[in-house]
């Protein structure tokens, strides 16, 4: 039992679908194309839209292949496991987020209110990313581009080698943290069958039935009068420029003149 479990301890931890060393010589099977004409692009592709309909949950190897038309089997010419796809769909999916030229004669505010509203309309659009986030390195070609923006804007910001990390985490965990609960929320709602607005007001409407919860929707209903927006969506645009703009703001406080 212990040279068991010692084996099991030694055994390579997989690290990501880019550093197994197949993933240029598998983007088509080898001895020629295969006769459905499978390769892995296709394949991600698939992969995102089945993502995008059902969910990461109801995502399997058996799923995809039904939607492609081919065997699971097959899919094993190209990946390894079911991991490899949604670490490749990741990457692909991130490539929609058009990145700014850091190098160009621009407001660096500008471009980073800029990428950080393209980051957030990627959380919103695939809802299921923002779980893989943390799973897997993302060091596939499209987000190593977006990180290789985020860090150049950020020293074209100013601020001193000491507190780029602390800038980039300040900007980009907020609106990880934003993107992610609105694309739940228009998730659930479209789940529920209502448009964002009229899930509001029936939620809300459930809430002021409960005296025990009168304290925090006053002082939520004073603030939210105070802000404005007629809609769901006007009132979220509020709050993420404002909180975008108090986190330039604290960049722009500590960056070197």
């Amino acid at each position: 039992m212990a040279a068991a479990a010692d084996r099991d301890t030694e055994r390579p931890v997989r690290m990501s679908v880019w550093l197994d060393g197949k993933a240029a010589s598998r983007g088509r099977r080898a001895g020629g194309d295969h006769p459905s004409g499978l390769d892995r692009d296709r394949i991600t592709a698939a992969t995102v839209r089945l993502l995008d309909a059902e969910g990461a949950a109801r995502f399997s190897m058996r799923r995809l292949a039904a939607e492609l038309n081919v065997t699971a089997m097959s899919l094993y010419w190209y990946v390894d496991s079911k991991d490899d796809l949604l670490e490749l769909a990741s990457d692909a999916v991130v490539g929609e987020v058009a990145l700014p030229d850091p190098d160009a004669d621009t407001d660096w505010r500008d471009q980073l209110r800029d990428l950080a509203q393209g980051y957030r309309g990627l959380l919103v659009r695939h809802p299921w990313l923002s779980p893989l986030m943390g799973r897997f390195l993302n060091i596939g070609p499209n987000w190593s581009a977006l990180a290789l923006c985020v860090q150049s804007l950020i020293r074209k910001a100013g601020l001193p080698p000491e507190r780029q990390a602390g800038g980039i985490a300040a900007v980009f965990q907020f609106v990880y943290g934003f993107g992610t609960i609105e694309g739940h929320f228009l998730k659930r709602c479209a789940e529920a069958g209502l448009p964002p607005d009229a899930y509001f007001a029936r939620a809300m409407g459930a809430i002021d039935g409960r005296p025990e919860l009168a304290p925090v929707m006053e002082s939520g209903r004073a603030m939210a009068e105070a802000r404005g927006g007629g809609t769901v969506d006007e009132m979220r645009d509020r709050d993420f420029a404002f909180a975008l703009d108090l986190l330039v703001a604290g960049i722009e406080a500590y960056a070197r003149p």
